[in-house]
């Protein structure tokens, strides 16, 4: 029904933000720990939205960029996962993180979000592991760290074989990705090279 609202941040509260668009102020709430340093009040922002309708309310929630509002959906998804719980997820990891969490089998990553416990996380594994890709990940976490990022299309193949060892090896994909992320890849660095270097980053 509404796709997103533009307007200004008249207030930042615990569990939502209030916004004011067209003289109308809505009640949306959002992962507070993905606004928290980046929206401010009198902010002009765009927030892409949800509607959740019930029988005694109707709820909006907001999300900053598309790829949140698709994990949300896909959250929703989930037998036993209602908009609350998805918030929670997404409050305690990103969108790249839950993802590289469910294809590494990271249910120690998941169940650490607020009000998800170790079976709820297992759950939650099985029915997206389908819905997502490695690759699929890679381009997204990719396209969100371009701004700060070298053309990454010749680096990806090795990112994802150490991401990929790294797991093998008993690491969280969370953890395996950060190491990764945070490793300098030169030209002509081979798998190996790069595997070394992340796993001091894991320390």
């Amino acid at each position: 029904m509404i796709a997103y609202l533009k307007g200004e941040i008249v207030e930042i509260l615990e569990d939502r933000v209030i916004l004011e668009a067209g003289n109308i102020g809505y009640n949306l709430f959002m992962p507070m720990a993905g606004v928290d340093g980046v929206l401010r009040t009198g902010d002009e922002t765009k927030i892409y939205t949800y509607l959740n309708v019930r029988e005694d309310a109707m709820q909006l929630y907001g999300f900053l960029t598309k790829d949140d509002l698709n994990v949300f959906k896909l959250l929703l998804g989930v037998s036993g996962i209602g908009p609350k719980a998805a918030l929670g997820v997404l409050s305690g990891l990103s969108a790249d993180e839950l993802r590289f969490a469910v294809l590494a089998d990271d249910v120690k990553t998941i169940s650490k979000a607020p009000g998800i416990g170790k079976k709820t996380a297992q759950k939650l594994i099985l029915e997206l592991k389908d819905k997502m890709s490695l690759q699929e990940a890679f381009d997204l976490k990719s396209e969100h760290v371009q701004e700060s990022a070298g053309s990454l299309s010749d680096v990806s193949d090795i990112k994802k074989e150490a991401v990929e060892a790294l797991t093998a090896l008993g690491y969280s994909g969370a953890d395996a990705l950060r190491a990764v992320k945070h490793t300098e890849i030169t030209e002509g660095m081979s798998v190996e090279d790069l595997l070394k270097q992340a796993l001091k980053n894991m320390f």
